[in-house]
């Protein structure tokens, strides 16, 4: 991709996450559209309305808005992801036979390996792009109407990789462009897999207010990551560790996510948290049992770090109850809804096709899996 000082970038997604991302690309000066697949969360945008931000962002916007993620693709030098895990695969199905040569496609955030997934789909049209993954969203908040993005923070630092790793410098190139200097570059997709807290934390806070969620209560967030909560949360920090330990990656800590993201003094988790609430950035808990906190983070997040301690020697036991209690709290098998996992078929893969593929892309997948695909010539 040439540097352009301004970029078009495409928004798969229309939730809290995609209009923080679609305003703050607005004010830094670059070009955004928005497609929800559904179509339902851009009505109001695409009939004129401006898209207002509030909070760490302050402004009124005009992203534009696609019917379709052909249209989507058409238009952008960069495609960025950015809906819950359990969309990626259907829209990383549409958007692959759009996507070009000279494209970027960034995951935000990355989760269940899904740059292993776009990877194959596209070297089956003999097509290969960055494909970069973040470990967690450059923007947090909240979505109160489909018109209105209250972004409760901007993070200072975000951990990214590149797949294929070659394409390291471009993607990293691509992420400072767009956003600036708040990227980290880890060492590679695993470390990228294991960079992203969000399933563990939201694992103990959802446990912990589990009946506030299902009340429909307005609750702090912060304020209730208690030191129960807290001593929780560092334990599953603990499992993702040694994970990567075990791997030979290093990789942020609780502490440190929560002193870069939210700007606290590092201490106690439950400490951590009461600063930020104290300090006003604490969130707003979710108020319905149907938060992606769990059916998100659950099959997408919590069964992939549990299933990659198993190939290392490593059990993730407490991620692994989380599967096991939410599925019983919710009457569902949230393991077995996981698409990525499976498309990729990571059973059969072991660690070291893992991690080759982690490094270069994956080339075809699994023969129950593969779909015929136009092929493109780069």
């Amino acid at each position: 991709m040439s540097a352009f000082e301004t970029l078009n970038v495409g928004i798969a997604g229309a939730g809290a996450i995609a209009f923080g991302n679609a305003a703050l690309l607005l004010e830094n000066g670059h070009q955004a559209m928005l497609w929800s697949p559904s179509g339902k969360r851009t009505e109001e945008l695409a009939a004129g309305a401006r898209l207002v931000a509030s909070g760490a962002l302050e402004g009124h916007y005009a992203p534009g808005v696609a019917k379709d993620g052909k249209e989507l693709a058409e238009f952008s030098d960069v495609i960025l992801i950015a809906l819950p895990a359990y969309g990626h695969k259907s829209v990383m199905d549409a958007l692959a036979p759009h996507i070009r040569k000279g494209q970027c496609v960034i995951i935000s955030s990355h989760a269940s390996f899904g740059a292993l997934y776009l990877s194959a789909l596209l070297s089956a049209r003999g097509l290969e792009v960055p494909i970069i993954a973040w470990g967690t969203t450059v923007t947090t908040g909240r979505q109160p109407d489909f018109t209105h993005a209250q972004v409760n923070t901007v993070r200072a630092r975000v951990d990214i990789c590149t797949v294929p790793q070659r394409h390291t410098e471009e993607g990293l190139r691509v992420c400072e462009t767009l956003f600036g200097d708040r990227f980290m570059v880890r060492e590679g997709l695993l470390a990228i897999s294991l960079s992203n807290l969000n399933p563990q934390n939201h694992m103990g806070i959802a446990l912990g207010n589990m009946t506030r969620m299902e009340r429909g209560e307005t609750w702090s967030q912060g304020q209730n990551v208690t030191p129960n909560v807290g001593r929780l949360l560092e334990a599953l920090d603990q499992e993702r560790l040694d994970i990567a330990e075990a791997l030979g990656l290093k990789v942020r800590t609780i502490f440190e996510h929560f002193h870069l993201s939210f700007h606290v003094p590092v201490a106690s988790i439950s400490e951590m948290n009461q600063e930020m609430h104290e300090m006003g950035n604490g969130g707003t808990g979710p108020a319905t049992a149907e938060s992606r906190y769990v059916t998100e983070d659950v099959p997408y997040g919590l069964l992939m770090t549990a299933k990659l301690g198993d190939l290392v020697g490593r059990p993730a036991k407490l991620h692994r109850a989380g599967v096991d209690i939410f599925s019983a709290m919710y009457g569902r098998d949230f393991a077995s809804e996981n698409t990525l996992l499976a498309a990729i078929g990571l059973e059969e893969m072991g660690l070291e096709r893992l991690q080759e593929a982690a490094r270069n892309g994956l080339s075809e997948l699994p023969e129950s899996q593969a779909k015929p695909a136009g092929r493109q010539t780069v």
